[in-house]
């Protein structure tokens, strides 16, 4: 089976994004959702190092362009968190439809970004709640502004109340009060919401997970990279998972 990615596109209602597809065209299909922000480019190459194991497995996968995420041409600050997780929903839809099982699998913040997706069962890496997110923003915007914020930071409270809120520069991407809004409530799926879900996290990290593993913290290098032995590692977990689901 070819590993080799294939370039391809989804519409949704905002417009046209691109994709790549991995592995068969047939049988049960991976959405990987990378995570949000700056965290997503540092974690591409290893999430397409995932799809191409995954894809030897025998199992496909496609590596969407949600909005706002990657190369979409929708500026990310007039998105909401909700316009991020329906186009996901467009991705999956198509699958849904013809019959082919879909699994979701997300790293970090992006288990956000699935809970319309019509799937068979979610997969997460160190999973990451939106508050969690919404701290780290936080602390990325007060490193920039040197000053103290409040809990409502990211808000601007000499703004008259019938002129919009500004876009919040954060690690050079500008984002709309509502995503920021949107993240203080929001959690990854949870297990009594329904259908089969793994967790799996690396070793060193203490919260609660289906299994643990030795690997590389990606998202916390300053620069891009990628752990060949764990995104094989994960692979071989994802694919031995979706065997048992489909049972």
């Amino acid at each position: 089976m070819t590993a080799a990615p294939r370039f391809d596109h989804y519409d949704w209602s905002g417009g046209r994004e691109a994709m790549l597809r991995f592995g068969p065209e047939a049988g049960p299909v991976v959405v990987l959702a990378l995570p949000l922000f700056e965290e997503a480019n540092r974690t591409r190459a290893f999430g397409c190092a995932v799809l191409r194991a995954l894809a030897v497995h025998g199992i496909g996968g496609v590596l969407p362009d949600l909005p706002g995420q990657g190369d979409s041409l929708i500026p990310l600050e007039t998105l909401s968190l909700l316009n991020i997780q329906e186009g996901y929903e467009y991705v999956v839809s198509p699958f849904f439809e013809r019959g082919r099982p879909a699994y979701g699998v997300g790293i970090r913040s992006g288990a956000l970004l699935d809970s319309l997706g019509l799937l068979h069962g979610r997969w997460y890496l160190t999973p990451q709640g939106g508050p969690d997110l919404l701290r780290e923003l936080r602390r990325i915007r007060h490193a920039s502004v040197e000053q103290k914020l409040s809990d409502l930071w990211y808000f601007d409270p000499h703004l008259p109340e019938d002129v919009e809120d500004r876009p919040v520069e954060l690690a050079g991407n500008l984002v709309s009060t509502a995503l920021l809004t949107d993240l203080t409530v929001k959690e990854p799926w949870a297990a009594e919401n329904g259908g089969p879900l793994r967790v799996v996290r690396l070793i060193g990290d203490t919260n609660a997970a289906d299994r643990h593993l030795p690997g590389s913290a990606l998202w916390r290098r300053t620069e891009p990279g990628c752990d060949t032995d764990l995104a094989q590692a994960l692979a071989a977990d994802i694919a031995a998972w979706i065997a048992r689901c489909e049972g």
